[in-house]
């Protein structure tokens, strides 16, 4: 774990390769929020890096939801969210509950053009498999004002395990 101010001393490069991977294969935001330093607090921080998400285009927002990989999918993906889909216990679906996750990561696919994104953690498959059936009824723009939501979660918690 990092200080806040172990962070806002780090080179320009180290505070980048630290945070880069708290948005899902998104340095450019930990990019942007280097050159806000100092953050009097890991809240500060997490304000200003969901600040650059929201002052962003709609093509690098579409871009950091596109950067997630699927839920209960079998693909390669980052640490951080190998290890939050092992926890909600996508990693040990079964055949079954694989074809149900594949099926409705298809349908959300081809209505949305972006993959689902929830903050899993603590939550089972079932509640992931759940909010999905909900979620792909949406509209277009309330389910994309809502995956960034969730992005906006994941990185929180991802913060919290990095800097006190």
């Amino acid at each position: 774990m990092y200080t806040i101010d172990t962070l806002n001393q780090s080179s320009r490069e180290k505070f980048i390769e630290i945070l880069g991977g708290i948005f899902e294969d998104s340095p450019w935001i930990a990019e942007k929020a280097a050159a806000a330093r100092p953050f009097s607090s890991r809240e500060a921080l997490f304000r200003e890096m969901a600040a650059i998400v929201e002052g962003s285009s709609k093509e690098q927002k579409l871009a950091l939801i596109q950067a997630h990989p699927d839920l209960g999918g079998r693909m390669e993906m980052s640490t951080y969210s190998n290890a939050e889909q092992e926890g909600a216990g996508l990693k040990h679906l079964t055949s079954e509950e694989y074809e149900k996750f594949q099926t409705m990561n298809q349908r959300y696919m081809e209505k949305f053009g972006f993959p689902f994104i929830l903050a899993v953690r603590g939550k089972s498959k079932d509640d992931i498999y759940n909010a999905m059936k909900t979620r792909v009824d949406h509209g277009e723009e309330k389910e994309f004002e809502t995956a960034l939501q969730e992005i906006c979660k994941i990185a929180c918690l991802r913060l919290q395990e990095i800097v006190l």
